[in-house]
């Protein structure tokens, strides 16, 4: 059964919506307050632009999960840290893919030269609360009672997790398609690992 963590594109849209609008719809793990639908996913894969990766999971050519990065601030010297997030079909729960997910997101990040990532659990929320330490997250502190949803107030954990060292002046980020013309040319100036852009999943 082909099995594979590839590039999102807008083609994804309906079966992401699918997947994460019964979250917003049912749930405070997501405090947006109305399901955004297909139309608004497309516009949020394009918003992306080459700058931070939308991963999907797939699964005998349907997706099963997805995972991204978006910027974290949007002043310029938070250029090298994102905000990231993962969300997983019900169906496909406890089979390990939200972490292989992340974890091919954080090596994509890394090579394009973001140094840190950052995610909000929105509580309680005990399993994410697992899945992020599980691969690698430090907590930060909690901001309490900071949405409201449901007729209840809600806190959130902020988690921490370094993607690359911090050093002096570090170089911007890569795009995308910047990626990978580095890896197709060897650029020796860049770090070089397997080509993080897709993965095949066991």
């Amino acid at each position: 059964m082909s099995t594979f963590i590839r590039r999102c594109t807008v083609a994804d849209a309906e079966a992401l919506a699918a997947i994460y609008d019964p979250i917003v719809a049912n749930t405070y793990v997501s405090f947006e307050q109305l399901p955004p639908g297909p139309d608004e996913m497309r516009r949020r894969i394009v918003s992306a632009r080459d700058d931070y990766p939308w991963l999907v999971f797939a699964n005998a050519g349907h997706v099963r999960g997805y995972a991204y990065a978006s910027p974290h601030r949007s002043r310029a010297a938070y250029q090298w840290a994102v905000d990231v997030s993962v969300y997983i079909a019900p169906e496909a729960h406890r089979q390990g893919i939200a972490r292989q997910l992340y974890m091919q997101l954080f090596q994509t990040l890394a090579a394009q030269g973001y140094c840190a990532a950052f995610a909000g659990v929105a509580l309680p929320n005990e399993p994410s609360c697992r899945l992020h330490v599980s691969v690698g997250f430090s907590t930060v502190g909690v901001y309490h009672a900071v949405g409201f949803k449901f007729n209840a107030w809600h806190d959130v954990m902020w988690f921490e997790r370094r993607l690359r060292p911090a050093t002096i002046a570090p170089s911007a980020p890569l795009s995308l398609a910047e990626l990978e013309r580095v890896y197709r040319t060897g650029d020796p100036t860049r770090e070089q690992t397997s080509d993080p852009s897709t993965s095949p999943s066991s």
